[in-house]
């Protein structure tokens, strides 16, 4: 595991794949870390068309830095818009150009904001049973304290909850600045996110398609198969860039 500094923070990361190959970030979601893309990462760093693949531990997850740790709530150090902007410092801090993005749930937001943001910087974008920024009603209730230390911050769970009830307005207002060509996949029925939301996403990313593989939320580890049967040809579409020279 290597470690890097990002947007004032120090992220951990795992790496797989050749260093010259097209680049790959995999965004985990809540409460994992970026070990939970191993089997996913070991298949893209050495398939037909090898990548360079990074999965990175969101800031208060396994490795990386935990900024909100004995705070009260948290909120502003785990904002979606921070783990975004660490994204984007981790991308010029590793000296990439564009990359394609995966993110699950969690990561899936914090890989669309990060389009939005940054659309020069994202080349294809793959969202993994990813909800709409959609206030919830009744709003999610806090998330139970765990038994253990978990390897996670407890303050991210707060934080992220209260952004999860009440997103801000310009997520979804500015969902037609993901110009990139978008993957959107879903678990279906007996996932943990509302199969509507993900086909609402769908409809406003302006060029997008939606692949419902099943499997529940936790798609890539439960289908993992037709999960990068969906994953791979997409990302081999054109216009794959390398590592920028340093």
């Amino acid at each position: 595991m290597d470690t890097v500094k990002a947007n004032g923070i120090t992220l951990a990361y795992r790496a797989w794949g050749p260093e010259d190959a097209p680049p790959v970030l995999l965004l985990h979601c809540r409460g994992a870390d970026g070990a939970d893309w191993t089997q996913i990462a070991e298949r893209l760093a050495t398939g037909a068309r090898p990548r360079r693949v990074y999965a990175p531990d969101l800031r208060g997850h396994g490795r990386s830095d935990w900024p909100g740790r004995g705070t009260e709530a948290g909120a502003g150090e785990y904002a979606y818009e921070a783990m975004r902007d660490d994204m984007l410092g981790f991308v010029a801090a590793l000296g990439l150009d564009r990359v394609d993005v995966v993110g699950h749930s969690l990561g899936g937001a914090v890989a669309y904001l990060l389009a939005q943001q940054a659309p020069h910087v994202v080349r294809r974008l793959v969202l993994e049973d990813v909800p709409a920024p959609m206030p919830l009603d009744p709003p999610r209730p806090p998330a139970p304290a765990p038994d253990t230390d978990p390897p996670f911050d407890r303050a991210m769970l707060r934080a992220t909850d209260e952004q999860r009830n009440v997103p801000d307005p310009l997520w979804w207002d500015h969902m037609g600045r993901i110009t990139m060509p978008t993957l959107l996949i879903g678990g279906g029925p007996t996932g943990a996110i509302p199969q509507e939301e993900v086909e609402l996403l769908a409809s406003v990313i302006p060029d997008s398609r939606l692949v419902t593989v099943g499997g529940g939320h936790l798609v890539h580890e439960a289908r993992p198969r037709e999960f990068l049967a969906a994953v791979t040809p997409f990302l081999d579409g054109p216009g794959v860039t390398s590592r920028t020279p340093s």
